[in-house]
């Protein structure tokens, strides 16, 4: 999941409540004043840390039925 900082704390009360440990990456907040281009950067700083979680949970995460 990808919030603001500002959720940082809702997030892990959320997902221990929910009994989930999802990966997390968190960006600066707040991001509604922030201009497209702002935006851009701020998911340009982060793109990296979000491929590297999902490239671990990738082969991980699915494994494709050997049946037909």
């Amino acid at each position: 999941m990808v919030a603001s900082a500002e959720f940082m704390q809702a997030a892990a009360a959320q997902a221990a409540a929910l009994g989930a440990d999802p990966a997390r990456v968190f960006v600066p907040h707040p991001i509604q004043d922030r201009t497209d281009e702002e935006v851009r950067a701020l998911a340009d700083g982060c793109v990296d840390e979000i491929l590297g979680g999902l490239i671990q949970l990738g082969p991980a995460a699915h494994t494709p039925s050997k049946s037909g």
